[in-house]
């Protein structure tokens, strides 16, 4: 006689809510634990709810140049500024369009204001000035101390073969401080003929004030910290074209002494980012005006004879060296700029180039102090709301779904928890800062959380009127929640999404709150609100269907058991029935 098959559970299974329960309080152990090991045991708040200053600038022209207030170049503006803010460490600092013509930049309490208003308020300057010194970005620990250069990338006519980049020989402090000194006594680049011997050689009779000059340059230039980003962006600040100057370079890896500027950035008609088919690398090609093409060839002439680094020229943005390529030749109208460029890098410097030639330039309209009074104010009453509305989710809970209501709050609970410790770590990983908009995104995903429950626990109940038990009705339940619950979430998911990408400032705030939340949602109820009612699915306060559990089947209507009445069709003993 063949043994009897085995029975199979009911759609849906009943799994292991055991795991599912142990892996989610990993998850929230490990974020709390994070975010007391980070330090920010709260959310980073917005200018609106923290207070600060909001600058608008208006995008000016010169005369003729009207078509130079563009959507392009406004946006080129804002990346600029956005950098310069960041270099004062303010990462939760918003800086966006306004129209066509003005640019709104928020800075959060806790940032020097005047000193804001003076690194987006003035227009980018960009200058090419001869390399006289290079060194590592950190200070010089002893004027005897000798350092590396930098590798460099080369520049090279278009026409031309290209030079490859190579590595700077070490300087020695002593022959930085000669170089500096020699160049203040001669007051313009080096010329051909010049070397660090007879720079020193020109030391003794430079006068008493070029050489107190250039002593307060060299231990401006030795105490220099490119590593830290307030050190780098006050590096070169205030300096005039005529002067010589310290910079660092954009990365903070290496430090410079730069000569008085050669060409303006003005002077540069186009630059483009392009990939070498033959050589296999990016490069940078940029054209200079008429004007610019007999200076660049001019400086060029002088410093391809020269030994490195000196045969280099830096551009510099706003003090900062972003590319110091070297000489190989005498260049002119055109040049190629070449080295270890990935696609990223190569864009970045040609928008750089490009933007140092706009004749753009930025009035300040106003300058308003906002206070955290009115975003408090706001704050307060959207928390208001948002308890109101949560206490009337609970009263409803509670009223008719009695006990269920347990298993709904605690899953909105665990939904808060992972929320706050995920938007407190989200503050020092990517700036994110909380503002009134998110808050209402959060408040708005309360009712997106409590939709799911009620979708699972409406199918667990259709299974109990349809005359199932409790434990097979919370299986057989699941999968057509869970596909109701998913294609929702999806829906929420996308249009957050949308409005995060088609939006700019505080709206993003909301749209990326919600967008978090719903995911959010996904993973309490698959990982915490199923399991948990699979548990309780066992107890008999619940399986009983007590008229307090929300499962009571007289209350529901339910129809005669099917499995008993299954039972005595099969039954072949009428006494079984």
């Amino acid at each position: 006689m063949a043994a009897p098959k085995k029975s199979r559970g009911p759609a849906g299974g009943q799994g292991r809510p055991g795991r599912a329960l142990a892996l989610i309080l990993i998850a929230m152990v490990a974020l709390t634990g994070g975010m007391f090991l980070a330090g920010q045991t709260a959310p980073r708040l917005g200018i609106d709810l923290a207070g600060g200053t909001s600058i608008t600038l208006e995008a000016q022209s010169e005369p003729g140049q009207e078509a130079a207030i563009n959507k392009t170049n406004m946006d080129t503006a804002v990346q600029i500024m956005e950098r310069r803010v960041n270099g004062l460490g303010v990462s939760e600092a918003e800086v966006q369009t306004q129209g066509d013509r003005n640019i709104i930049v928020n800075i959060p309490k806790g940032t020097d204001s005047a000193q804001a208003r003076e690194q987006v308020g003035t227009t980018a300057k960009l200058y090419f000035r001869p390399v006289l010194t290079v060194a590592p970005g950190t200070p010089t620990p002893e004027p005897s101390a000798s350092s590396s250069g930098k590798p460099s990338p080369s520049a090279s006519p278009s026409s031309a073969d290209n030079g490859k980049a190579s590595a700077t020989p070490s300087v020695s402090a002593t022959t930085q401080g000669r170089a500096v000194t020699g160049a203040l006594k001669t007051d313009s680049s080096p010329t051909p003929k010049a070397s660090a011997t007879t720079t020193a050689d020109a030391t003794p009779s430079a006068s008493a004030a070029d050489q107190a000059a250039a002593a307060k340059l060299q231990k401006q230039f030795a105490e220099l910290d490119c590593s830290n980003k307030a050190s780098r962006a006050k590096a070169a600040q205030g300096a005039k074209p005529t002067d010589m100057v310290v910079a660092c370079s954009s990365e903070g890896d290496a430090k410079y002494v730069l000569g008085p500027a050669e060409v303006s950035g003005t002077e540069v008609d186009n630059a483009k980012a392009g990939f070498d088919q033959q050589r296999g690398m990016w490069i940078v090609n940029m054209e200079f005006t008429k004007k610019g093409s007999k200076q660049f060839q001019a400086v060029t002439e002088k410093l391809s004879a020269q030994q490195p680094p000196q045969n280099q020229f830096a551009i510099a943005l706003d003090g900062e060296v972003v590319s110091a390529p070297q000489v190989n030749s005498t260049l002119s109208g055109s040049a190629e700029i070449s080295g270890s460029f990935t696609q990223q890098s190569a864009e970045d410097l040609a928008n750089v180039l490009s933007y140092g030639a706009l004749p753009l330039s930025f009035k300040e309209q106003s300058v308003t102090t906002v206070t955290p009074a009115l975003g408090g104010d706001q704050l307060q009453a959207g928390l208001i709301a948002g308890a109101i509305g949560l206490a009337l989710v609970v009263i409803y809970l509670v009223a008719y779904y009695r006990g269920l209501a347990l298993i709904a709050l605690l899953s909105l609970m665990v939904s808060g928890i992972l929320t706050y410790t995920i938007m407190s770590l989200l503050g020092p990983a990517i700036g994110f800062a909380l503002n009134l908009p998110a808050v209402c995104g959060a408040i708005v995903a309360i009712g997106i959380t409590a939709d799911s429950f009620i979708v699972y626990f409406e199918r667990i109940r259709d299974e109990i009127r349809d005359g199932r038990t409790l434990r097979p009705a919370v299986a057989r339940a699941w999968p057509r929640a869970r596909r109701t619950i998913l294609v929702s979430d999806f829906v929420s998911f996308l249009a957050a999404a949308v409005l995060f990408v088609v939006t700019v400032g505080k709206v993003q705030g909301f749209a990326f709150t919600l967008g978090l939340t719903t995911l959010l949602d996904v993973v309490v109820v698959f990982l915490f609100t199923k399991p948990v009612m699979t548990l309780l699915a066992r107890r008999k306060f619940f399986s009983s269907g007590h008229p307090w559990s929300g499962l009571d089947p007289k209350r529901l209507g339910a129809k005669p058991p099917l499995r008993r009445s299954r039972r005595v069709n099969a039954s072949t003993d009428p006494k079984e029935a």
